[in-house]
């Protein structure tokens, strides 16, 4: 700040709609990230009121990090990418952009990508598993993504015991848990001073800040694996099942599934 230069945050996030149907309406992003986006773009503009030389967010979006452990295909992660690019696009702020693994090494693709970055990036699971063991935050964040790596398989159409799936989640959990980590590392090489969000809780004290993107009564949900729900007080994320259970509306723009409304 005493250079008189923006600040620069970076935030890995948005990577790719929730499988599961229960949670989510589609594949695309819709009115839940818009009103993360413009939360974002609002922050930054709040922050530039204070210190003027402004502030910048990039969003990492970690799809296809992880895509072929979180069985969301390529092709709905690159469509996710592009609607998210257009939706930044669209919202006309000078705050944000969009930094995705495709353009670390343009041209490469979806797998070539993700051995690069094993290949630079990621630590060995041995010694993955041993810093869960001993790391109290580290095993909460492994164990926050278990659950949601069982939830978004454990919807319609799975015809396996939720046993069966949830050593399956464990043992992928790992491997999620190594590429997350080893997406950090070449986003902090990628933007060395800049400032490190995250959507996961935070304790205090830690090498990031935490963000919750939505009002939502549960700290870990977030919109790519929520649907928005207007309620008189506003909007608060919930599973769509949820949603709909409480008796919501559906509401569709430009011919898509965007939101819910309750009565």
């Amino acid at each position: 700040m005493g250079q008189n230069r923006p600040i620069q945050f970076v935030l890995p996030a948005f990577p790719a709609k929730s499988p599961n149907r229960d949670k989510v309406l589609g594949h695309l992003p819709d009115l839940a990230e818009e009103l993360a986006v413009g939360f974002l773009s609002d922050l930054c503009a709040e922050l530039t009121g204070l210190y003027p030389p402004g502030a910048r967010l990039t969003i990492c979006s970690d799809g296809r990090v992880f895509g072929d452990l979180i069985g969301v295909p390529d092709e709905a992660i690159t469509a996710y990418q592009q609607e998210m690019a257009a939706l930044i696009r669209a919202t006309g702020s000078a705050h944000l952009d969009l930094y995705t693994v495709d353009d670390y090494a343009p041209g490469s693709g979806p797998e070539s990508l993700r051995r690069l970055l094993d290949a630079e990036y990621t630590e060995p699971i041995a010694e993955l598993r041993a810093r869960i063991r001993a790391d109290a935050d580290l095993r909460a964040m492994y164990l926050g993504i278990v659950r949601f790596l069982l939830e978004d398989r454990y919807g319609p159409g799975y015809a396996g015991t939720r046993s069966a799936l949830q050593r399956e989640s464990r043992h992928r959990a790992y491997g999620v848990v190594a590429r997350s980590r080893a997406w950090g590392e070449l986003v902090g090489a990628r933007f060395p001073d800049a400032v490190r969000l995250s959507i996961h809780p935070q304790p205090c004290g830690a090498a990031k800040l935490g963000l919750l993107l939505g009002r939502t009564p549960d700290a870990w949900l977030t919109p790519w694996h929520a649907v928005a729900v207007r309620e008189p007080s506003g909007f608060t994320l919930m599973k769509r099942i949820e949603a709909e259970q409480l008796g919501a509306r559906l509401v569709h723009r430009a011919g898509r599934p965007s939101h819910y409304v309750l009565p």
